[in-house]
């Protein structure tokens, strides 16, 4: 059977070849919002969170760590 990851690897490997092509031929300013519009289209809130949903995979992939909030275990002032 097929997994996400393995998908998504493959689509990620073509998503940087289209941002090189975009590089390669427009200016920087217009190359800047090319690669927001591809990576928003491909990304959690385009393709990726598609695929998540066809997949019943609800939890992202890309993130790493405990879960805990980043002041966990840390003391913070209050007023």
């Amino acid at each position: 059977m097929v997994k996400l990851h393995e998908v998504m690897d493959t689509i990620n490997a073509r998503i940087n070849r289209v941002l090189l092509y975009g590089e390669a031929s427009l200016p920087e300013s217009q190359f800047k919002a090319f690669r927001k519009l591809i990576l928003d289209e491909f990304g959690h809130s385009g393709l990726r969170g598609d695929l998540g949903r066809l997949f019943g995979d609800d939890r992202p992939q890309d993130r790493q760590g405990t879960g805990r909030p980043i002041l966990a275990g840390k003391e913070v002032e209050r007023d």
